[in-house]
Parts: C-alpha cells; sequence; structure tokens
C-alpha cells in the first residue's frame, strides 16, 4: 500500500531527504556549539549569555527532531554517523577555542546567519514541492531568525 504523506509530494523526495539530511547535519553541530559554550564562556555577562546559549542547544535539538521525524516519514533515513555531519554541514563548527563572551557571541551570530540563509533556500525550493516539509522549514526559520535577534541584542547591550 503506497503512503498518501509521500505521493502529495511533487518534487524528488530524494533530494530533499539529501537536503533535510545536510540541514540536520547543521542542526547537531549548531546544538553542540551552543551547548559548549554555554558551558565554557568566560568573561562579563557569561551568566545571560550562558543561559541563552543553552536555551538555543534546546531548540537546534528541537529542530534536529523535527528533521529526523520528516526524513523518517518521507521515507528516508537520516545521518546515522556523527562523523557525516562533517561532510554535509551547510554551515560548519566554530569551536568556541576563545571562550570570551564577545568571540563567542558572535561566532554563534554567525552560525544563525548561515543558518537563515540555509532554510530561507530551503523554504525557495520547497514551496511548490512539499507542503508539509515546507511548513517544518518555515517554523525552524522562525526560531533561527528569533535567535539571531536574541544574540545580537547581548552583543549590542554588551557593547
Amino acid at each position: 500500500m503506497e503512503r498518501k504523506g509521500i505521493k502529495i509530494v511533487k518534487g524528488d523526495v530524494g533530494e530533499i531527504v539529501k537536503k533535510l539530511n545536510k540541514a540536520l547535519s547543521d542542526e547537531w553541530l549548531a546544538y553542540y556549539q551552543y551547548w559548549v559554550g554555554a558551558k565554557v564562556v568566560k568573561g562579563k555577562f557569561r551568566e545571560e549569555v550562558a543561559t541563552e546559549l543553552k536555551e538555543h542547544a534546546g531548540d537546534e535539538l528541537k529542530h534536529a527532531e523535527m528533521l529526523t521525524d520528516r526524513i523518517i516519514q518521507l521515507g528516508g533515513t537520516p545521518v546515522l554517523k556523527p562523523e557525516e555531519w562533517y561532510k554535509l554541514t551547510n554551515c560548519g563548527y566554530d569551536a568556541p577555542e576563545n571562550p570570551e563572551v564577545m568571540p563567542v557571541l558572535k561566532q554563534n551570530i554567525k552560525g544563525e546567519q548561515c543558518a537563515i540563509d540555509v532554510y530561507q533556500n530551503l523554504s525557495e525550493y520547497l514551496k511548490e514541492k512539499d507542503p508539509i516539509t515546507h511548513y517544518i522549514i518555515l517554523e525552524i526559520l522562525k526560531d533561527e531568525i528569533g535567535h539571531e535577534d536574541d544574540l545580537m541584542n547581548i552583543l549590542e547591550d554588551i557593547q
């Protein structure tokens, strides 16, 4: 029996799954970047920044769950090995080697700006091809824009 949820997709399901796995790789790397950044951040405003980073880490994990669920609904397999994240990532991973507040904030703003670009492009790609995945991507995009705004506001307050 055929799955109606896949049949409504007007695009290449394999290509959609591939793009979602790239975004999933970004989400896992972003989760870790936020999580570890919250642990190691130092300096004035450390507590405020760490609290924000922990919150964002939780959101990135939620995004990973959303993407994984959709990949499986489409009959695909989510990325199974963490080493694949580096091969598939759109945005990369920026280790907080300088744990001072300002560099950590700027690293994460850069990551959010990349994520905004990725999800905007995915939104455009999916708009006419897959309404369900398009809706999921818009939800994630909304969060990423909120994350950028949160981090920019903290940066401006510090400056």
